[in-house]
């Protein structure tokens, strides 16, 4: 009987979603498949290389300070001239980047490097979020954005502990192999998907015009920016903080790869049957709940002396990410103007950006200047400062019904079986 409900959990998990939805679904795995340059950078820096922890921190803040300049940019290219033009420059240029990363050795070269591979594969987030809130049914949103995380985390899973082990043999293997997996996502998406930006008349651009000014006045989403920003900081530590502290304690890349692999396994097992249970739960508790249960399993970091226990901490903080991650990105859809959503998108993948930037300088400068016990610390507070942020402000938040229901009343622009967008043909 067990094996019924799993089957028919799957089925109902899957079904009805655009075949649009699935090549981009296809391109986020075949991305992450590839991933190599986040999750191993400071590795790199450090043990390869041989900079210090506060080098490695720099590097990676200016790879973020990439990701901030692109992310607004991105979002306006992307409302502007589309969501597939933006995704094919975005990863047609990390293709490129990445593979130059790899043979840069002077120490200026390096950062500049990872400065634009920064801004070229941040760019890709605002399209690829808007596209799949145009070509969904809004009742769907959460189990696509679900889906689309679960993809992410299944490409990790195989991908951060094959990379581990690349890592020991050749970093340069490993930035070639997410150049090449990264320029096929770029071709897939030129062959495969469509254009999905709704399309408007002259009239009604000028009626719904939407800038960069009115997100920045939109109080409530610049409140779930700011929180996002905090919450990013603190899941930044897995890549940034971890390796170096287990570096630092003498673990292997190998090792550090088995830890965090967990992350990818466990999301990959249990991110569908945690998003059906959450899938029509209050989102403002989720988040509240998602917030304490990251900063307080980093927090338990501090405790960790071997791989495995680095291994039950990760166990903690990665539920915290099933939680948060559909739940934040529908929520930001949820909070945007149709014609918008490009401009909303960029300006909520920039609160990850500007943390991509400030993580690293927080865990080098704390690591360096007092010792990994006090980065796992002040990862709890940050949890326990935006979980109770949270609590405040999601009261009075539409339900889900009355914005689904709203979305439907503006004419099904949103795209989803409402009202199809224009699509052109790749």
């Amino acid at each position: 009987m067990s094996v019924v409900r799993v089957r028919r959990a799957v089925r109902e998990t899957v079904s009805g979603l655009p075949p649009a939805f699935w090549w981009l679904w296809t391109s986020t795995l075949v991305n992450r498949l590839g991933a190599f340059v986040a999750t191993f950078m400071a590795l790199y820096l450090t043990l390869d290389r041989g900079y210090s922890a506060t080098y490695a921190g720099l590097v990676a803040a200016v790879h973020g300070l990439g990701g901030v300049i692109s992310s607004l940019g991105a979002g306006v290219m992307t409302d502007r001239i589309g969501r597939r033009p933006t995704l094919l420059i975005a990863q047609a240029s990390t293709a490129v980047s990445v593979a130059a990363l790899g043979f840069v050795r002077d120490p200026v070269s390096i950062a500049a490097v990872a400065f634009l591979v920064g801004m070229a594969s941040n760019a890709s987030r605002p399209a690829v979020q808007a596209m799949m809130a145009d070509i969904v049914r809004p009742e769907d949103r959460i189990r696509a954005f679900s889906l689309n995380y679960w993809a992410i985390n299944l490409g990790f899973a195989v991908s951060a502990t094959a990379a581990g082990f690349i890592a020991e043999y050749s970093y340069l293997a490993g930035f070639l192999v997410e150049a090449v997996m990264t320029m096929v996502c770029a071709v897939v998406v030129f062959v495969k998907l469509p254009e999905s930006k709704p399309v408007r008349s002259a009239e009604e651009a000028r009626e719904d015009s939407v800038g960069l000014g009115t997100v920045l006045r939109d109080g409530r989403f610049m409140g779930v920016v700011g929180l996002s920003f905090l919450v990013a900081l603190i899941f930044m530590q897995g890549s940034v903080g971890l390796p170096v502290a287990m570096g630092a304690a003498g673990f292997t890349p190998a090792e550090y790869g088995m830890a965090i692999a967990v992350n990818g396994v466990l999301i990959v097992a249990l991110q569908i049957p945690v998003t059906r249970f959450i899938e029509h739960r209050d989102p403002g508790r989720l988040l509240v709940i998602s917030s304490l249960l990251a900063g307080y399993g980093f927090g338990l970091t501090a405790f960790a002396g071997s791989v495995g226990v680095f291994a039950l901490t990760v166990c903690v903080w990665t539920l915290a990410e099933i939680v948060n991650a559909p739940t934040q990105t529908g929520l930001v859809v949820r909070l945007s103007p149709t014609h918008g959503r490009g401009r909303y998108q960029g300006m909520y993948t920039m609160s990850w950006a500007v943390a991509a930037l400030v993580a690293p300088l927080m865990s080098g400068f704390v690591i360096d200047r007092f010792g990994a016990r006090w980065l796992w610390g002040l990862c709890a507070v940050i949890g326990t400062v935006a979980g109770l942020g949270y609590g405040l402000l999601m009261r009075g938040l539409p339900t889900e019904e009355t914005a689904t229901g709203e979305e439907k009343a503006d004419g099904g622009k949103a795209g989803g079986v409402q009202q199809a967008p224009e699509v052109s043909a790749p």
